[in-house]
């Protein structure tokens, strides 16, 4: 009997994994942008005043527009499973959207909705990356994005943007990362975290290059409507004749436009192909999105869009203000970015330099420092591939960025710079 239970016994560990953890998640990192964030909350939570930088959201609420159609779905009992690809209410106003705003015509069949945008990016790389090929990202880049490529077995390639030419990629930039392994090129315009508003000339160029050789685009349009100044958003997509579509991906969603961060709604609109595929995936992994949030959403799309305006000129006003604040701290660089609601601010000056007796070696020791010392947080270049810039963002009040900008310029004033 002995003889039979340690047969078993070891059996059972013959068929023990090596280890409880997968394989394709062992490359993933915590986030540095949360882990500022965790810290900079615990410190409030003790009585700190950490003036944050660091939202990735808008500070408005969702209009009550909006907010009225979600609670009339609720009131309508629209609150069941619906198609794992959205309602279809939903799609056809993203379609009038797109038609409407981009000039893209596309059928219902070509959109599909997800769980926020960034699960659109998420499975529309799935649908098309397999473990070899190579995914082309701009640098600076959205944190997720590698981690994402990384998760489907691709590999990512990162093609880097100059501040010289205000963080915009250009073909020449893009050139020298093409291999035979080249699959998909990630474009996002407006761009988290430089604020880059890409310019119709180099759209085109890149657009024209990567069709032509069948290289498939994702264009992360999610800030679209967060553009300031003479600064123009162009769909990737309106750039190529209806024969080159078949190779570009456009995601959007409500998140940052009409200030939905959390009701999770995102879109993408391609080839029937890579949709349908799209469309598998979300069956099998995460079924419709909400359907409240659904129907609040065709609201968002096909209603008054005054608010937006009200919003995008408020941020404009902070952006601004920031970018003066800004750059009345020695040694730095800070331009005025275009889009989105960030600023990307050039600290390389500061590596290597001795503050109140602490030594800066990066710009996560940076920010870190910054917490500390001045009660400011934000989120360092590491966590965007481009070490020795901090993002900052004006999604908060103007007397925080006042406030802030100020504390960090009396902090900084103490550094040795060699």
């Amino acid at each position: 009997m002995a003889d039979l239970k340690d047969s078993v016994d070891n059996s059972v560990k013959d068929l023990q994994p090596k280890s409880r953890l997968s394989v394709s998640t062992a490359m993933l990192k915590k986030s540095i942008t949360l882990e500022i964030a965790a810290k900079a909350k615990a410190m409030n939570e003790r009585g700190g005043n950490v003036i944050s930088f660091s939202a990735g959201e808008p500070d408005f609420d969702t209009p009550k527009a909006i907010r009225e159609a979600g609670k009339k779905a609720i009131d309508l009992g629209r609150t069941k499973y619906t198609e794992a690809t959205g309602i279809m209410e939903l799609k056809t106003a993203i379609r009038q959207k797109f038609l409407r705003e981009n000039n893209l015509h596309y059928d219902e069949s070509n959109i599909i909705v997800t769980c926020g945008a960034k699960f659109a990016l998420y499975s529309a790389l799935r649908a098309i990356v397999s473990p070899g090929d190579e995914v082309i990202i701009p640098a600076p880049y959205w944190v997720s994005y590698p981690s994402m490529v990384q998760l489907c077995g691709g590999t990512p390639i990162f093609a880097y943007a100059k501040e010289e030419n205000c963080f915009r990629l250009t073909l020449d930039d893009l050139k020298p990362h093409i291999t035979e392994k080249t699959k998909v090129v990630l474009i996002n315009t407006p761009n988290n975290p430089s604020g880059a508003v890409y310019r119709l000339s180099d759209m085109q160029e890149i657009a024209e290059y990567l069709t032509k050789k069948g290289i498939i685009i994702i264009s992360d349009e999610i800030y679209e409507k967060l553009v300031y100044g003479n600064a123009q958003h162009i769909s990737m997509a309106s750039l190529v004749g209806d024969k080159y579509k078949r190779n570009i991906i456009v995601v959007n969603g409500v998140s940052k436009a009409y200030s939905m961060t959390g009701w999770r709604i995102g879109y993408a609109a391609g080839p029937r192909d890579i949709i349908a595929r799209m469309g598998f995936f979300v069956g099998h992994t995460t079924s419709n999105p909400n359907t409240v949030a659904m129907y609040a959403s065709v609201e968002a799309l096909n209603g008054n869009q005054s608010e937006i305006e009200m919003m995008v000129n408020r941020f404009n006003r902070r952006r601004m203000f920031m970018v003066e604040e800004m750059n009345k701290i020695p040694n730095i660089t800070c331009m005025a970015p275009e889009g989105a609601f960030y600023v990307l601010v050039n600290f390389k000056k500061y590596l290597g330099a001795t503050i109140g007796g602490t030594k800066i070696n990066t710009t996560i020791e940076l920010v870190n420092f910054l917490i500390d010392e001045a009660g400011v947080a934000a989120v360092p270049g590491e966590s965007f591939g481009v070490p020795g810039y901090i993002r900052f963002s004006y999604a908060t009040s103007m007397d925080n960025i006042a406030d802030g900008v100020e504390k960090m310029n009396r902090v900084l004033s103490d550094a040795e710079i060699s």
